[in-house]
């Protein structure tokens, strides 16, 4: 347990190298981008250390090395923080690549060139595309691109990044690969954070799917969806609230410039001159004196896009000032303008002479924001309005920027969480589950044996689960209920195991009983036990009827073996032991030994409700004298429709006869025996029982040294 816990401490010895590491990429990262920015050489060099690193630690120490960049270049050029996201980007793709072998071909490196072409020079050219205040680094370029016609600015200038961020990459990838090179393979997890709920195991190891079932999501993908979703919807909230509150801010400021500039220029104006001017063409007394002073308000005030001064009247605005800005020419004065829809509901208003509020048109002369400020005359009169407009187009560009702004940002932020997130989801719940799940499976395939079954339990809690939580629970759950299962399991054998001794030794008395009336037997059973096990065991190495020899089938068969002859405790003993030859009336009454033990052990079986080890017993003893070629008895059975334990007794039994003296006979020689049994194949005996049967001849030599070593010669 102490591994573990050591291992789940933030600041362990691993993390403490790996933050060393990550500290040795961000120098590499700022140090070489401030080299080739003071030598003016138009190269970037500020992701080496997030490409080696990612490649090394994976996802995390990559990110962190690529947000700490982009953090260290903006204290030095605020813009820097915009392009901040394309550091973690790359790490991010840095990482995916190095898993999947790319780093390690000529093929995969150019591919990998692209890649962080795409991000640096394609993504990262849509940041200033969107910002205002922010320039391409390659316009000259641009310009070369859109002079020749093909393409738009917005495209020209795409193109010119890409263009101009290839070199940048394809020497960064080069010199990245060629310290992953240096640097020996093993050096690379000391780049990797972790923190460890159990006991450290291989990454590799850990993150194999389990082999049970194939599954629709796994946790993680969960974890992170749920993430993701709720950060998402988060970030838009907060987005949109945030671009509501800017939005309403520089609205808020428009409002006041406009205002501001409106009221300068009424303060300006004399109103008693106004209807002069109007009368005679603005040629009165200091006309054009107020239209200069006005027109240095303009040109003061990058905001406002127009500035005049009209007379309302019923009939129209009549223009008393107004001024030639960018492609659109002012009014001269007398001219009547008609006025727009817009204007409308304010018209009673300005007749009046009254103060409005600011109002927002979108007409032909443009989404404009429009402030009006009354020129008085000596008597108080409003005589005219002093008009200022600031183009809404201008607020809509600022909004958008800000939001770009806010995403180029909060993008670094949220890839670095999602990363840390999925870190700590992989030590502390995704880990722990597949080290759990993997346990468990490999648990419910222990062998049918006691100490298969104690290791299965003691590599589940050498996992040392500790989470803290939940997971740690049924952690602890599941290696108690393994424990007591496995103990359960032991008491269980060690019942079947008794069960098992005691059932053959009656088993081996009943027999024994048996044969202890058959004088001429001589040890029958226990070798005949012997010749079934050679044979069902031949056969199961050979694949013959896989399908019915199975562990159990092999086991009742040689365990029952010894009950085949059962049935001659019914046959009186003057037949049983008679010297000579037996009579036809004898032979018959010989012959139903096979039912008579079908019926002792049926009725057995009936007893102790079916057990398997008795149904082979049964057919053993009811039919081992059956014959592949149908002439047998009791049944005169034929081919397979014989049992086979019958069919295995039946080579057993007959070599044994042969081979054992008798009362009537002496025991024949090996060789003459086998050539008995090899003649009775596929006549008396099933083949296959014969062939496996010759195929283990020193097997059989070794029971035969040991009961009938006369036999041998």
């Amino acid at each position: 347990m102490d591994s573990a816990r050591r291992s789940g401490r933030i600041l362990n010895k691993q993390n403490l190298s790996a933050i060393m590491i990550c500290a040795i990429g961000i120098a590499v990262n700022t140090l070489l981008n401030a080299l080739v920015t003071a030598f003016g050489i138009p190269l970037y060099l500020d992701t080496i250390g997030t490409i080696v690193v990612s490649a090394m630690g994976g996802v995390l120490p990559g990110v962190v090395v690529g947000f700490a960049t982009g953090i260290i270049k903006s204290i030095f050029s605020p813009a820097s923080l915009y392009y901040g996201v394309l550091n973690v980007l790359i790490a991010v793709a840095a990482a995916f690549l190095a898993r999947r072998g790319w780093f390690e071909k000529i093929r995969g490196i150019i591919g990998s060139i692209f890649v962080f072409v795409l991000i640096g020079g394609g993504i990262g050219s849509l940041i200033p595309l969107f910002m205002q205040d922010l320039t391409f680094d390659s316009e000259s370029l641009s310009g070369i691109i859109y002079g020749t016609g093909l393409f738009n600015l917005p495209v020209s200038n795409i193109l010119s990044s890409l263009i101009m961020d290839l070199p940048d990459k394809a020497i960064t990838v080069l010199i990245a690969v060629a310290i992953l090179k240096i640097v020996p393979g093993r050096y690379y997890s000391l780049s990797r954070f972790e923190i460890w709920a159990q006991k450290p195991v291989d990454h590799e190891k850990i993150s194999e799917k389990s082999g049970v079932a194939k599954q629709r999501i796994s946790l993680k993908t969960k974890i992170m969806l749920i993430f993701g979703s709720s950060m998402g919807v988060l970030s838009v909230v907060a987005g949109y609230v945030g671009i509501s509150v800017y939005q309403n801010a520089i609205t808020e400021e428009y409002v006041r410039i406009a205002k501001g500039t409106a009221e300068i220029a009424a303060g300006i104006v004399d109103g008693d001159s106004v209807d002069e001017w109007l009368s005679n063409g603005g040629k009165g007394e200091g006309y054009m004196r107020t239209k200069q002073m006005l027109a240095s308000v303009l040109s003061s005030s990058v905001d406002i896009e127009y500035l005049y001064v009209y007379k309302i009247k019923e009939d129209g605005c009549h223009v008393v000032f107004d001024f030639d800005v960018l492609d659109t020419a002012g009014d001269t004065v007398g001219t009547v303008i008609s006025f727009d829809e817009g204007f409308m509901k304010y018209l009673p208003d300005l007749l009046a002479g009254r103060e409005i509020e600011p109002i927002i048109t979108n007409d032909k002369y443009g989404h404009l924001l429009t402030a009006y400020d009354p020129v008085y005359d000596s008597n108080g009169e409003c005589v005219c309005y002093a008009g200022a407009d600031v183009d809404m187009g201008t607020i809509s560009f600022m909004t958008r920027s800000f939001l770009v702004e806010m995403i180029a940002v909060f993008s670094s932020f949220f890839i670095l969480m999602a990363a840390i997130v999925v870190w700590i989801t992989d030590y502390r719940v995704t880990f722990p589950l597949n080290s759990i799940t993997r346990a468990v499976e490999d648990y419910t395939t222990a062998k049918d044996d006691q100490k298969d079954l104690d290791k299965k339990v003691r590599s589940i809690r050498s996992l040392e689960i500790r989470t803290g939580d939940e997971v740690e629970r049924l952690y602890k759950a599941i290696c108690l209920m393994a424990s007591t299962n496995a103990e359960q399991m032991r008491s269980i054998r060690r019942l079947s195991d008794t069960t098992a001794k005691m059932q053959d030794g009656l088993i081996i008395t009943m027999a024994d009983m048996v044969e202890n009336r058959d004088s001429d037997t001589g040890a029958h059973i226990q070798k005949t036990a012997a010749y079934v096990k050679i044979i069902v065991e031949g056969l199961k190495k050979k694949g013959y009827y896989a399908e019915k020899i199975t562990p159990k089938f092999m086991s009742d068969v040689v365990r029952s073996a010894p009950l085949h002859d059962v049935g001659k405790i019914d046959i009186p003993d003057k037949i049983l032991n008679k010297p000579g030859k037996l009579t036809d009336e004898e032979y018959e009454i010989m012959k139903t030994h096979t039912t008579a033990g079908k019926r002792i052990i049926e009725n057995a079986i009936s007893i102790t409700q079916g057990d398997n080890y008795l149904k082979e017993a049964r057919n053993m003893a009811a039919y081992h004298h059956e014959r592949w070629d149908g002439k047998g008895y009791p049944e005169k059975l034929h081919g397979e429709v014989i049992p086979l334990s019958a069919r295995i007794m039946a080579v057993a039994d007959v070599f044994d006869a042969l081979t054992s003296p008798r009362i009537y006979k002496p025991g024949f020689p090996l060789e003459k025996s086998l050539s008995i049994i090899n003649e009775g194949s596929g006549t008396q005996f099933d083949p296959r029982c014969v062939e496996v049967f010759m195929d283990s001849l020193e097997d059989v030599k070794k029971i035969l040294r040991k009961y009938n070593p006369e036999a041998l010669g």
